[in-house]
């Protein structure tokens, strides 16, 4: 996926081990047993710890196990391609 939020190792879109915690921009602390939707393109630093995004991000994040990750995964892409698909098309006019 590539758009306007890519960052400069090419990506937007990723799941992860969720960390135990970020400190300045690192993992620390080892991880979760549990995964994490992070998405650029909705606003998320990946740089960023969990308890220090919006709510709104929190739930995209999860945390989820990795079955349930892969399908949030798949399902944000989806949402995201038909977003630009709609983005993408000419406008009609109300006036005719």
């Amino acid at each position: 996926m590539v758009t306007g939020s890519q960052r400069p190792d090419g990506w937007t879109l990723v799941l992860r081990r969720q960390p135990a915690r970020i400190v300045e921009g690192r993992p620390e602390g080892g991880y979760t047993d549990a995964f994490e939707l992070i998405c650029c393109d909705c606003g998320d630093d990946p740089d960023r710890d969990y308890r220090g995004v919006p709510p709104r991000l929190q739930l995209v994040r999860g945390p989820y196990p990795i079955a349930a990750g892969v399908v949030a995964y798949e399902q944000h892409r989806k949402l995201h391609q038909e977003f630009r698909a709609m983005a993408s098309r000419p406008r009609r006019s109300m006036l005719g």
